[in-house]
């Protein structure tokens, strides 16, 4: 599937449910509205509806449509069928050039379905990332795989997932290593200082925790939820829980965290205030993709609560630790940073692999050279060779299962 040279601007229908996904477009769709190559037509599925709204405002990414697709509790295969056919609708109805898909979630999964029935070509944004267990993360890991079968062009955040994408036969015409566009907004948001951190006390250290994953829910995470307790009994810290408003990580975290005076659950944070309180912090604990990738830039350690990771190079870099989710690992490992300074310094100062906050002029000077735009949109002073020498090499990726 090639694309058609066009003399008009580029339509180019930009996809996105949740909250990451919203942070890794909105870089690319600014760039477009800001360019006379693209028209940037954004469309949202609502799947993190609550938390999406106002951050789109702030990110000053144009809304175009939304689904209303969102039910309460409802079971994956029932959220696909109706994104599917949602969004089928919406691609007859723009007729779009192009769709650009993010990530991994069931939104990124669906628009590429959609668009491949309606024959428009896919670009997946944040493409190759594996970590070889196909339910570890569930459903992301199925979804990134079938998005690869579908997708035109591949703009891989590292060498390694382009590495993972010619191991799995994807033609090197198609995959192009661009860095990751969440440091692109990271830098954005931080250089203009308008968010404001959360942590309210002085003195102690600052432990910020994120909790969502699926498979992470249930016994699992109440056990995590145990473990952070037992930090917070150290007397030395103030652990900081913007809390997701899924009801299964609710109930697994509430009943154990819930009236600690060194624990603090707060409502999930807008973007910027979420980015002023990383920037703020002095650790990290998460099960958070995004996290891994950002926190590097901010020299802040990441220790990652899950058994699997398809973001490597952060634990290439030293920069995370993947601890994986039995609660006396993560205790020990927690308080090893918090008692070791030289094994803090290690991590702090180990740099960030995932790029140079110019990935979106990349993505954009890649696809108006694919549709023939006479124009040159790559403004970095570095080439994208000089870039990707530098990031790690692959494939790979990490267990510890």
């Amino acid at each position: 599937m090639s694309p058609n040279m066009i003399n008009a601007p580029v339509r180019a229908m930009l996809v996105l449910g949740t909250r990451p996904e919203a942070v890794k477009l909105a870089p690319v769709a600014r760039a477009m509205a800001a360019s006379p190559l693209f028209d940037p037509l954004v469309v949202t599925t609502g799947q993190h509806r609550e938390m999406l709204h106002q951050m789109l405002d702030l990110l000053q990414v144009p809304r175009r449509t939304e689904l209303d697709v969102m039910r309460d509790r409802q079971e994956l295969s029932t959220l696909t069928a109706r994104l599917v056919d949602g969004l089928g609708e919406v691609v007859r109805d723009l007729r779009p050039d192009v769709v650009l898909v993010q990530g991994d979630t069931t939104t990124a999964l669906t628009g590429a379905l959609a668009a491949f029935y309606e024959h428009v070509p896919v670009a997946h944004v944040e493409a190759g990332l594996r970590t070889g267990v196909l339910d570890n993360p569930f459903p992301e890991e199925l979804n990134r795989r079938l998005i690869g079968r579908v997708a035109r062009w591949h703009f891989a955040p590292t060498r390694r997932a382009a590495g993972h994408l010619a191991a799995e036969g994807v033609p090197a015409s198609e995959v192009f290593t661009t860095g990751n566009t969440v440091i692109d907004n990271l830098l954005w948001v931080l250089e203009r200082g308008t968010g404001r951190d959360q942590f309210t006390t002085t003195g102690l250290r600052r432990v910020l925790l994120t909790l969502h994953r699926r498979e992470n829910q249930g016994d699992t995470m109440r056990g995590m939820g145990r473990a952070i307790r037992r930090l917070a009994d150290r007397g030395d810290v103030e652990i900081l829980l913007p809390l997701h408003k899924s009801p299964a990580v609710r109930d697994a975290l509430l009943p154990e965290l819930t009236g600690h005076p060194r624990v603090r659950v707060v409502e999930p944070l807008g973007y910027l205030d979420f980015s002023a309180t990383l920037a703020a912090c002095d650790l990290v604990l998460t099960d958070s993709g995004g996290v891994q990738e950002e926190a590097p830039s901010l020299g802040k350690p990441a220790l990652v609560l899950r058994t699997t990771t398809e973001r490597p190079e952060a634990v290439d870099a030293g920069a995370a630790r993947l601890v994986g989710t039995v609660p006396d690992a993560i205790l020990a490992a927690t308080e090893r940073l918090l008692d070791d300074p030289a094994e803090y310094a290690r991590m702090a100062e180990a740099g960030n692999p995932f790029g140079d906050g110019h990935a979106t002029e990349r993505i954009i000077a890649q696809l108006a050279e694919d549709f023939g735009a006479d124009a040159d949109v790559l403004s970095t002073d570095q080439s994208t060779d000089q870039v990707i020498a530098r990031l790690p090499e692959g494939p790979g990726s990490y267990s510890t299962a």
